[in-house]
């Protein structure tokens, strides 16, 4: 049974993505609410919560086949203050990779690594925090390649998120597990650019990852939303035209055209701070009606927080997001525990890696790797 280490563990995500077949020997996180919502559905018997800085090797066992580190992206964030891996919250990046060093100084290194994070890492410090990973990397040996994976291939969400996958050294890859180049929808034009920029060294080193084609997406955003939420209430007539009120031209018009519909038709809704005509910020309720939600994001504030529209005919009802929605566009099951207060469970679900993605990344690509070099092994 493979092994892992899940830092920045979160509710878990990763642990649920990689499912029954892979056994935990570490996870970590320094949040309390997360950590109570980990033990919650997985049991504390591997959890340290704690400053990642703070742990030393001996609190790793073994030697894990896989360390996955979802680490903080608000500094690498587009939408972030740009501190990049300077900031104290990207910034527990080093913390981490210095414990992979001491593995590795002990013969314990992982032999892969994944990194997850927001695509603005690629650009962020003007690709320089890309760069920097890149070289951890290849300081430490490890042959690297990285993919963009967007969860609305296999959930109602848009969520593109950036994987870095490393493998030691000493670990063959197979041919058929990579290319010669770029593919598409994997390799964007964005991550192209960051590979471009980077060093010599760490091109030599460098992967082209390559995966099937994911099946075609069965579940639509409407399929996740609940008759009867719990956790949320909806609003009332006033507060949906005060949120109506709030959106432009166009997505009023959106709002018309799936009233003609005639039939249920469900929105999702997120509040921005745009510039109108006059030059000055003012915030917007933007509407799509695509069938897909819009990206999580963590509760910081009421304007983060998704809402649905409900439409049929004329009539026009709205509510929050329910935290059970939430998790259920990250792909986790309904049997998932979900802490009681709605901003702590919508915290766990837009905090997180989307289920069905780590379920990919290890099947088309992990797994198999372990799979040969168990055959290795076994034939030496």
């Amino acid at each position: 049974m493979p092994t892992f280490y899940e830092f920045f563990a979160g509710g878990g995500m990763v642990r649920a993505g990689l499912g029954r077949n892979w056994r935990c020997l570490f996870a970590n996180d320094v949040d309390l609410k997360k950590g109570a919502t980990y033990t919650a559905n997985w049991g504390v018997k591997h959890l340290h919560i704690g400053d990642v800085a703070k742990l030393g090797i001996g609190n790793l066992p073994a030697q894990a086949d896989l360390a996955w580190a979802s680490f903080p992206c608000q500094d690498l964030s587009l939408a972030g203050a740009g501190a990049g891996l300077e900031g104290d919250r990207s910034g527990t990046f080093w913390p981490f990779w210095d414990l992979m060093r001491q593995l590795g100084k002990e013969g314990r290194a992982p032999r892969m690594v994944v990194l997850e994070n927001v695509c603005g890492a690629l650009t962020s410090h003007g690709g320089k925090d890309f760069a920097a990973i890149s070289s951890a990397l290849t300081g430490s040996g490890y042959r690297f390649g990285a993919v963009i994976i967007d969860a609305v291939n296999f959930l109602p969400h848009s969520r593109p998120r950036l994987f870095i996958i490393g493998v030691a050294p000493e670990n063959p890859i197979p041919k058929e597990l990579t290319s010669e180049g770029p593919t598409q929808p994997w390799h964007t034009d964005g991550l192209m650019q960051a590979y471009g920029a980077l060093s010599g060294r760490a091109k030599a080193k460098w992967i082209w990852w390559q995966f099937p084609q994911p099946l075609p997406r069965s579940q639509n955003f409407v399929d996740i939303i609940e008759d009867k939420p719990k956790g949320v209430k909806w609003h009332t007539a006033a507060e949906t035209k005060q949120l109506l009120a709030m959106m432009s031209a166009v997505n009023i018009a959106k709002v018309k055209k799936a009233q003609q519909n005639g039939g249920r038709v469900i929105g999702a809704v997120y509040k921005r701070t745009r510039t109108n005509d006059a030059g000055e910020k003012v915030q917007r309720a933007e509407v799509r009606f695509d069938d897909v939600a819009g990206c999580l994001r963590t509760p910081a504030g009421g304007s983060s927080r998704q809402s649905i529209l409900v439409i049929e005919g004329k009539k026009v009802r709205s509510r929050l997001l329910s935290p059970r929605e939430a998790a259920r566009l990250m792909g986790l099951p309904d049997d998932y525990i979900l802490p009681q207060k709605y901003n702590e469970a919508y915290h766990i679900a837009g905090d997180g890696v989307a289920v069905p993605v780590v379920r990919f990344l290890a099947a088309n690509l992990l797994e198999r790797l372990l799979l040969v070099w168990k055959e290795e092994l076994a034939a030496a």
